[in-house]
C-alpha cells in the first residue's frame, strides 16, 4: 500500500516518471495495478483522445508529432501513445514511431509511451487502454492514439477514442484499402496527407463517392488535407476535431462512445480474469495436455475448452 500511495500523488501532478511507472505497473500486472485504477477512477474523464490510424508510410507519426506541437504552442500538455507492432522476439514494442516523432520527445509538456499490442483483438493491448485512463488522471489535455495501421482487426480503435481519424496518402491505393478494412465506418475524420502529391484530388473524390453508400450516423465525417512533413493543415486538422467533439456533445455522442469503450473494456478484462481463473482450475499440466491433443487433431479446440470450464 505505501508504494500505491507514493505513485498516486505524483502520478496525479503529472510527475512523467510517475506515469511510466504506473503505465508499466498495468502492463507487467502488477499486485497494485487494480487498486491504484480504483483510486483514479473518480478522476478521470477531462482528456480529450484522439485516434490516428491509417496505413504503413501514411506519415501518421509525423502528423502525430505535428500535432502535438501545435497542442503545445497553445498551452495544452499531450500525451501520445504509439501502438506498435508486437515484436516476436521480445514481446515489446518496436520504437519507430518514437524515433519518428524525436522533435517533440524532449518537450516536458509531452509524454510519448509506444505500446505492443501484444496479440490483443482490436490492435489495442489492454494497457494501452489502462494508459489512456493514465494520462487523463495525470492531468493531460489531449491524448493521441497512433495505432499501427488499419485492418478489420483494428477498428476497435473507435471505441477507445473520441474521435477517430482515418490517414490516406495518395498513390498508395488506399481508398480501395478503405474499403476492404471497413474502415469507412469507424472515421470520424479523413486526412489526406501528403496531399502535394499527384493524385489527391482522386482520392478525395474517392472517399466522397465511399461516404455516400456508408450508413448515415448523423456526422458526415470532413477531409483535410495536410502536408506534415511541412507543417500545413495542421490548424484546420485541429479544427475539425473540435468541430466533431461539440457535434458529440451536442448528440449524446460522448456518453455513447463512453459506453462503447466501457463495454470493451469490461469484456476485455473478463475475458482475461477468467482465461487466468480457468487456467489456475485445471493446472498447467492439463492446459498443456490438451493444448497438445488439439494439435494432434485428437480434441478439438470447442470440446477442449467446454471440458476445462467443466461444460463437458
Amino acid at each position: 500500500m505505501a508504494l500505491l500511495t507514493d505513485l498516486f500523488e505524483p502520478l496525479r501532478r503529472g510527475e512523467q516518471r510517475a506515469l511510466g511507472r504506473a503505465i508499466s505497473w498495468m502492463e507487467n500486472g502488477h499486485p497494485g495495478a487494480r487498486d491504484l485504477m480504483a483510486r483514479l477512477w473518480p478522476h478521470l474523464g477531462r482528456a480529450s483522445v484522439i485516434g490516428i490510424t491509417g496505413s504503413p508510410g501514411a506519415g501518421k507519426s509525423t502528423l502525430t508529432d505535428q500535432v502535438a506541437r501545435t497542442l503545445r504552442a497553445q498551452g495544452q500538455r499531450v500525451g501520445i501513445l504509439a501502438v506498435d507492432p508486437t515484436s516476436p522476439f521480445s514481446g515489446g514494442a518496436i520504437l519507430g514511431d518514437r524515433i519518428r516523432m524525436g522533435r517533440c520527445a524532449a518537450d516536458p509538456g509531452i509524454f510519448i509511451r509506444s505500446m505492443a499490442t501484444r496479440g490483443a483483438l482490436g490492435g489495442l493491448a489492454r494497457a494501452t487502454q489502462d494508459a489512456i485512463d493514465l494520462l487523463d488522471a495525470a492531468g493531460f489535455d489531449t491524448v493521441i492514439v497512433e495505432t499501427v495501421g488499419v485492418g478489420q482487426d483494428e477498428v476497435d480503435v473507435v471505441s477507445c477514442v473520441q474521435t477517430c481519424c482515418v490517414v490516406l496518402v495518395p498513390g498508395m491505393g488506399d481508398e480501395i484499402q478503405a474499403i476492404k478494412a471497413g474502415i469507412m465506418e469507424v472515421a470520424d475524420l479523413f486526412v489526406i496527407n501528403k496531399a502535394d502529391r499527384d493524385g489527391a484530388d482522386q482520392v478525395e473524390a474517392g472517399i466522397e463517392s465511399m461516404k455516400s453508400l456508408s450508413m448515415p450516423s448523423g456526422w458526415d465525417p470532413p477531409v483535410v488535407r495536410t502536408v506534415a512533413q511541412q507543417g500545413e493543415g495542421i490548424q484546420p486538422f485541429l479544427d475539425r476535431v473540435a468541430e466533431h467533439g461539440v457535434w458529440l456533445r451536442a448528440h449524446g455522442g460522448l456518453a455513447r462512445k463512453a459506453r462503447e469503450r466501457a463495454r470493451l473494456r469490461f469484456e476485455s478484462l473478463l475475458a482475461e480474469a477468467a482465461l487466468r481463473q480457468a487456467k489456475a482450475r485445471a493446472g498447467s499440466d492439463k492446459v498443456e495436455d490438451a493444448i497438445q491433443r488439439i494439435a494432434d487433431r485428437t480434441l478439438d479446440p470447442y470440446t477442449a475448452v467446454a471440458d476445462l470450464l467443466g461444460e463437458a
